[in-house]
């Protein structure tokens, strides 16, 4: 193990579980509004996994008010207090993006 990876193993988060594409996630995040912060959910669609180790983000995809919100996240970051899967999907694809252009609400059947 060279000196980079001793150093980015103190940084990679174990408390994280672990989830896929196509998984319902909600993720819970903090908020510095002023002086006071607060803790904000997110719950959605996760659509893309990038990156590994330290570097690792994923993208999640919500509809909020009829209209699609993506947002993306770094695993490893100590704004992210939590991560709860909610539901387990299942897909064929690595990488969801496809749903963006899709008029229609995409089903993702459930994992066991």
């Amino acid at each position: 193990m060279n000196l980079v990876d001793k150093v980015n193993a103190k940084s990679v988060r174990t408390d994280i579980p672990e989830f896929r594409v196509g998984d319902t996630v909600r993720v819970d995040y903090k908020i510095k509004e002023g002086k006071t912060e607060r803790i904000q959910a997110y719950e959605g669609l996760v659509t893309a996994i990038k990156g590994g180790s330290i570097s690792k983000s994923f993208t999640v995809r919500k509809k909020s008010g009829g209209v699609a919100v993506k947002r993306i996240f770094k695993v490893n970051s100590p704004l992210i207090d939590s991560i709860t899967v909610v539901r387990k999907g299942m897909v064929r694809r690595a990488k969801l993006n496809f749903i963006d252009g899709m008029e229609k609400e995409y089903k993702v059947k459930e994992r066991n």
